[in-house]
């Protein structure tokens, strides 16, 4: 305790509890930690001390570290000036580490504060107090390394036993008992899910079905009270689903799957289905990524009318490679929900392109271009209506440009191209417009003007 505080000497009892089972009791541990730090406060009242009237309680917070509401408006309040002696029941409601008590004590020590505990007795302003202090905070880092290896150790092993231990909870299950088993609403969705998919062998038809009948995937209100879930299923979460293999009663622990204890929602014989499905689909899908010669230059650009971006796809048919934009909302929660039907990325890039020429063969722009060529070439300066016709036709000069020079000519006009059920909207970048010019001049004088 510091000497040179007068008057009233402050006191706040600080108590925390690492976990919150049993705080919703009438008497918990944190109001027995108080009642003592009360109780020990009134003992010196004839020294001056008193309580203060705030209340610093942390349930089921860890003293592995400092971030804890109750103890962060506490280190405040020293801060301001309004505490003098923190009162704790024992040295590890305050911390268990070290590393923090250090800095704890600095703070306490740049304020004046100090802090005593109920059932240990020192000083902090005090050499001997301070070595005291030391030896019980290494045996309680100690005793929660300890307590930590044990925990690890048995959630391991609880795990390899088919024990559920926790996490976030597969839809399909609900906990009774610390045991996970099938819940009624959800768990025939799941099984529906995986027919669907070897009906139909696709997420997105998968999703699509599932957002038909109605189906939602669970809420749940955070700590927080933040609100999450209750959205219709997509492709993405139907693909997590039909690669967990909890749906197959097992348990997983660092990489590997155990025989679980809770009952499986589906058979062996489907989940063979699936997964023969999904590894085919894989190979597939790598495949036509191999075959694929390019990607369009307006990916990244093209979005449908709901802002929601139109991504690259293909298919084949009779060995013929077919390049289109898919809405992401489509793949996502269904073609049927997509705000426009897939376009096809040759027409797409066409309309690009023509919109680009009637933007490029303007009076200032053709001028432009020429007083380029002359600079470039002594000779054979093609006329200004040439130049017009040229710059009104891009499919002439498109078709003289490798894939690397197309994706940049986009790359420095397009802005953005928006798809709707009526029309095409493009906005270019006019300030790439003198780059352009730049290309072109040096991809025809390259070519020649013949």
């Amino acid at each position: 305790m510091n000497a040179s505080v007068k008057g009233p000497i402050r006191c706040a009892v600080y108590t925390r509890k690492s976990t919150e089972e049993g705080l919703d009791q009438a008497f918990n541990s944190l109001d027995a930690q108080r009642e003592s730090g009360e109780a020990y406060i009134h003992a010196h009242r004839a020294e001056g001390w008193i309580l203060v009237p705030d209340e610093y309680d942390d349930g089921g917070f860890s003293g592995g570290n400092t971030d804890r509401p109750a103890l962060k408006r506490l280190l405040l309040d020293v801060e301001k000036g309004k505490i003098d002696i923190i009162v704790v029941y024992k040295v590890d409601r305050l911390t268990r580490s070290l590393a923090d008590f250090a800095q704890l004590v600095s703070v306490l020590d740049r304020h004046h504060v100090s802090f005593v505990s109920v059932t240990q007795h020192f000083n902090t302003h005090d050499s001997m107090g301070r070595l005291t202090l030391n030896i019980l905070l290494t045996f309680a880092q100690f005793e929660r390394e300890v307590i930590g290896e044990r925990i690890r150790d048995k959630f391991a092993l609880s795990k390899k036993k088919g024990k559920f231990m926790g996490g976030q909870l597969p839809t399909g299950y609900m906990v009774k008992d610390r045991q996970l088993l099938p819940d009624p609403h959800y768990a025939p969705i799941i099984r529906e899910m995986f027919e669907y998919y070897v009906e139909t062998c696709s997420l997105t038809a998968v999703a699509q079905r599932l957002g038909e009948k109605g189906y939602l995937t669970p809420s749940r209100t955070t700590r927080t009270g933040k609100r999450i879930g209750g959205n219709p299923f997509s492709a993405k979460v139907v693909r997590y689903a039909l690669r967990n293999r909890i749906y197959l009663g097992e348990i997983p622990h660092k990489g590997n799957w155990y025989p679980g204890e809770h009952p499986p929602l589906i058979s062996r014989e489907v989940w063979d289905k699936v997964s023969a499905i999904w590894k085919r689909d894989v190979v597939l899908k790598r495949k036509q990524s191999r075959e694929k010669t390019s990607t369009s230059p307006l990916t990244g650009r093209i979005f449908g009318p709901d802002g929601a971006a139109m991504v690259p796809s293909s298919t084949r048919k009779k060995g013929r490679c077919y390049r289109y934009f898919v809405s992401h909302t489509g793949q996502k929660h269904g073609y049927k929900k997509a705000p426009v039907p897939p376009v096809s990325a040759g027409r797409i890039e066409a309309i690009v392109l023509k919109g680009m020429g009637n933007l490029l063969k303007a009076p200032e722009y053709v001028a432009e271009l020429e007083r380029v060529l002359r600079e470039k070439m002594e000779d054979n300066v093609p006329s200004t209506a040439e130049l017009t016709r040229l710059l009104g036709n891009m499919g002439e000069i498109w078709e003289h440009l490798f894939p690397s020079e197309q994706k940049r000519l986009f790359e420095l006009l397009v802005e953005r191209v928006t798809v709707t059920l009526e029309e095409v909207i493009i906005q270019y970048r006019l300030h790439g417009l003198n780059s352009v010019l730049t290309d072109i001049s040096e991809a025809k004088t390259a070519e020649g003007w013949a």
